[in-house]
């Protein structure tokens, strides 16, 4: 299992980051290099929300599905996915962070590979995937910011 964990000030209010990260609608107009969005279920937002995510990674495309498998307003979501023999669990969470002015949102995404080959990849890939979650953050601070 390899963990990640990021996090980012935003000056923004609780309930605009976490719409921004939460709604899947918001979070592809946030990130940029997330092309499309197929909800896969009749719920688009919560628990029950289930969608396939096409996004560039570098020159080349990568298509994902995701559940929401937890979903408490203006505190956390998590998202699940089962990709290349791997478990792919992401927690995103929002706080009021008064002394930093705005809010602290953090990401915790845990990698369980399942199969052989997953197993040996998936650590070589931590930085990888660092930097794309990276990326995504930063993205949403830009979005936040700009939509207060």
């Amino acid at each position: 299992m390899t963990r990640t964990e990021l996090s980012r000030t935003i000056h923004a209010p609780v309930a605009l980051v976490f719409s921004t990260i939460a709604d899947i609608s918001n979070y592809s107009r946030a990130v940029p290099h997330i092309e499309r969005v197929e909800f896969l279920s009749e719920v688009k937002e919560g628990v029950g929300a289930h969608f396939r995510e096409t996004r560039r990674m570098g020159k080349r495309r990568a298509t994902t599905e995701l559940r929401v498998t937890e979903y408490i307003p203006n505190e956390r979501v998590r998202l699940i996915s089962d990709q290349g023999g791997t478990i792919w669990d992401t927690v995103f969470t929002v706080e009021e962070s008064p002394e930093e002015g705005g809010t602290r949102l953090k990401l915790a995404m845990e990698a369980r590979p399942y199969r052989f080959l997953a197993r040996l990849v998936t650590p070589m890939m931590k930085r990888v995937i660092a930097g794309a979650v990276a990326a995504d953050l930063d993205a949403v601070k830009t979005f936040a910011e700009a939509n207060v």
